[in-house]
């Protein structure tokens, strides 16, 4: 008894480079989407910061009786307003400024829209 056998039992080249070509394309979407989402992640958190040397700035401004325009000569100096310690994410370096001032976050790297070498100000 003989059986027959089929030329059909497989995919085609062509079928094959069709699906590699899907699957690149939905992992460049993808990637591109994460890199995206970790740079939002990465200014929030920079926000963050700023915002609570901010919050510090004002305690500290408070308990010395200094007025605007008295600068704060050192982060160090708000380490014990500060709430929690500060994240660092892309060694960035923050700048407390004089009271009334905004601080700011100096950027070493290019992080969403800000280019390297930016200043984000405090919000």
């Amino acid at each position: 008894m003989k059986f027959k056998r089929s030329n059909k039992a497989g995919f085609t080249l062509i079928e094959i480079f069709v699906v590699v070509t899907i699957i690149g394309l939905l992992a460049a979407i993808a990637f591109s989407n994460f890199v995206i989402a970790r740079d939002n992640s990465r200014l929030t958190v920079i926000t963050t910061n700023l915002r609570e040397i901010e919050s510090a700035k004002e305690q500290w401004a408070i308990d010395n009786k200094k007025g605007t325009g008295a600068p704060v000569d050192n982060l160090n100096d708000l380490k014990p307003y500060l709430r929690r310690e500060l994240a660092n994410v892309v060694d960035e370096i923050y700048e407390a400024n004089a009271i009334g001032t905004p601080a700011t976050a100096s950027l070493p790297v290019k992080l969403g829209s800000y280019p390297a070498g930016s200043q984000i100000a405090a919000p």
